[in-house]
């Protein structure tokens, strides 16, 4: 795969290369070691385009794994423990047990934070807007980097899978906040 593509959220681009020289490389050489082809894998069954051969977002984010894990990045997961002092009196959670759903960064290394996101736009937004602001508030990152599909390659993916240009787009108009941390996007190709 190749990087086609490097947006600058909140000054990230500068803030990153800055201060993480050696992980963007790691990053750059994982990408540039990915033959995406080999993850030409997933039969469409969508009405659209029925038996067409798609790239799977599933082996797409193993060789992103297989990639990254061996040098030391890590998936970092935060348990979500739900409070309910916020129901109203009188509601009772039909919750029988207590089980805690969590949030996870894909990687994380030297409080650096990368997502790896080929789904629905909703996922790249909040993975940038909310859910790296939250990993840097409990400690875990201090800037981020989000790896997303360039239009060509989404377009040989399911029907939904949002792109670079449409995040970058919807990023421009939004502007930044002050509780926004920087963050580098890294639109790829096959």
């Amino acid at each position: 795969m190749k990087i086609a593509g490097i947006y600058s959220f909140n000054d990230g681009q500068n803030f990153v290369l800055y201060n993480f020289k050696k992980e963007i490389k790691e990053l750059k050489a994982a990408i540039k070691s990915i033959d995406a082809n080999l993850h030409k894998t997933k039969e469409s069954k969508e009405k659209t385009m029925p038996g067409k051969i798609l790239f799977s977002p599933v082996g797409l984010n193993k060789a992103f794994k297989d990639g990254l894990f061996p040098l030391g990045w890590k998936n970092v997961k935060e348990q979500c423990q739900y409070s309910n002092k916020f129901y109203v009196d009188g509601y009772k959670s039909p919750a029988k047990k207590k089980v805690y759903p969590y949030r996870d960064m894909d990687f994380v290394k030297n409080k650096l934070g990368v997502e790896v996101q080929f789904g629905k736009y909703s996922f790249m937004v909040y993975n940038v807007c909310a859910k790296m602001t939250i990993f840097k508030n409990l400690g875990h990152i201090i800037a981020g980097v989000e790896i997303v599909p360039v239009k060509e390659l989404a377009e040989h993916m399911s029907t939904g899978v949002s792109y670079f240009e449409q995040f970058v787009w919807d990023l421009e108009q939004r502007g930044t906040a002050n509780i926004d941390i920087p963050v580098m996007i890294i639109g790829i190709s096959a």
